[in-house]
């Protein structure tokens, strides 16, 4: 039963709850092997008895947990759809002909260019830098190994690609997950962003090409990436009329279209696709977007090496509704230890203290970057640099009058871009497994990764700037209380 009465967390107990989340998941992600479920629903639980102590019932509490878990609804609700749409995309063959027709604009001269253009190109249609540098990327790195172009610069190019895809597209969890933790919708978040990533991906690309002049006039080895155009095509009807679902989805994000109404016209297109160019019924459509598409490596035998063939099986075998239940899970466990820290004012109380040196715009933005990288540093998981964060600084956006599309850009510029940078991190070590080499060191990607360096350094320039930053709109009745 709620009491009326005023309560204030202290400061140590926030902290105490704070401390407790951390330790349990490096403990978790570090040692014990597990997912970090567990550990955010432990915190919950931690900061919860902190909660009782600081003078909170549990029905507050409870009530404190559900209401943030419905802010979250929507998010859960699109990762699903677009789960549907990676697997109906798949299977109608538009992934595989973004990538067939990215595969051939490859030159020597224009390598690092392409490799980062493609793997943008990929990220997009597919919302993971994960998929995108485990497939497309490990081809990259062969092919760039065949040029002599170091390990470092080619696998930097191709997490700058991977990376703008994973904060970009619509297809994207982090890019579902940022507006649905700072309160703004998901295609607002994404034309927000084209003020920091617009410019990190053009300056990056031309950082690109000048690397890039002093491969040009080098022979190809193009035998990997002719065996992998090979196989898409024995397996799909390659046809560049499949550009024209991610270019309805481009126009969707345009037009400002609802983004669950939207993305479902994706998983339409996608089965229509799949029916018209690859002959697929509807238990292949609707098992697509269920469970995802499987590739058929029977078609493969004889035409690809077996490499070729386990290649395209990683790429391609994926989607489906059930492939995002984890990330679902996640962000609900998440939402749970957020929902307490909110309702007992735990968050209000931390983010209080770090604020009171943050008084203007530009140190607020900062503040917010130094956050996302420390939770990025800490916890090892990229959600939690966008979950933490913005639940910690939702209300303090817009007590400064910023719009909460800010929150959401900057959570994105610093909490999804630098995961890579970190060994430990799962992002950094995922990024390592799969390009051979780690971020730091004489051979390390992090110093060629341009548009991860960049984002959070644009954002930080507009937060002290005033450049792109949207300010909250007053409504009608708070514009006559101030005239």
């Amino acid at each position: 039963m709620t009491t009326g009465k005023v309560k204030k967390m202290s400061l140590g107990l926030s902290l105490l709850s704070l401390i407790f989340l951390v330790v349990f998941l490096v403990c978790t992600l570090k040692f014990w092997g597990g997912d970090p479920h567990i550990a955010l629903i432990a915190g919950a639980v931690f900061a919860s008895f902190m909660g009782l102590i600081g003078g909170y019932t549990w029905k507050e509490i409870e009530e404190g947990i559900i209401d943030t878990i419905k802010l979250a609804m929507q998010a859960c609700l699109i990762l699903m759809i677009i789960g549907a749409i990676i697997g109906t995309w798949i299977l109608a063959g538009i992934v595989p002909t973004m990538i067939f027709y990215g595969l051939k604009i490859i030159t020597p001269s224009i390598f690092l260019v392409a490799a980062c253009l493609l793997c943008a190109i990929v990220s997009l249609a597919t919302g993971s830098s994960w998929t995108t540098a485990g497939t497309i990327g490990i081809a990259l790195i062969g092919v760039g190994t065949g040029l002599g172009i170091p390990l470092g610069m080619t696998a930097g190019a191709i997490v700058s690609g991977a990376y703008f895809g994973d904060k970009m597209s619509p297809l994207s969890d982090t890019t579902n997950l940022a507006p649905a933790m700072a309160g703004t919708d998901l295609f607002t978040h994404i034309r927000h962003m084209l003020w920091t990533t617009g410019p990190a991906l053009l300056i990056s690309l031309v950082i690109y090409a000048i690397l890039g002049f002093g491969f040009a006039g080098k022979q190809i080895d193009t035998v990997q990436v002719n065996e992998i155009l090979t196989g898409l095509d024995a397996v799909f009807n390659i046809n560049p009329l499949l550009f024209i679902p991610p270019i309805l989805v481009i126009l969707i994000v345009v037009m400002r279209v609802p983004a669950i109404p939207g993305l479902i016209g994706g998983v339409v297109l996608g089965g229509l696709f799949a029916w018209i160019f690859q002959g697929a019924g509807m238990t292949e459509i609707i098992g697509a977007a269920h469970y995802g598409f499987e590739l058929n490596t029977e078609v493969l035998s004889g035409v690809v090496s077996q490499t070729v063939i386990d290649s395209l099986n990683d790429l391609l075998t994926r989607g489906g509704l059930d492939s995002m239940l984890w990330t679902v899970s996640l962000i609900i466990c998440a939402m749970c230890f957020g929902g307490v820290m909110e309702k007992t004012k735990q968050l209000e109380t931390i983010a209080m203290s770090i604020m009171r040196f943050a008084k203007k715009t530009g140190s607020i933005v900062l503040t917010t970057v130094i956050t996302c990288i420390a939770t990025n540093l800490l916890t090892g998981d990229q959600y939690l640099s966008i979950v933490l964060p913005g639940r910690m600084y939702k209300d303090i956006y817009v007590d400064k009058g910023l719009d909460p599309r800010n929150l959401s850009r900057t959570l994105e510029d610093a909490g999804t871009v630098t995961s890579p940078f970190i060994p430990w991190n799962t992002c950094g070590a995922t990024m390592t497994k799969f390009l051979g080499v780690g971020p730091w060191g004489p051979d390390g990607f992090a110093i060629y990764a341009f548009l991860n360096i960049l984002c959070p350094i644009i954002a930080v320039f507009y937060g002290y700037t005033g450049i792109g930053i949207k300010k909250l709109e007053k409504s009608p009745k708070e514009e006559s209380v101030s005239v």
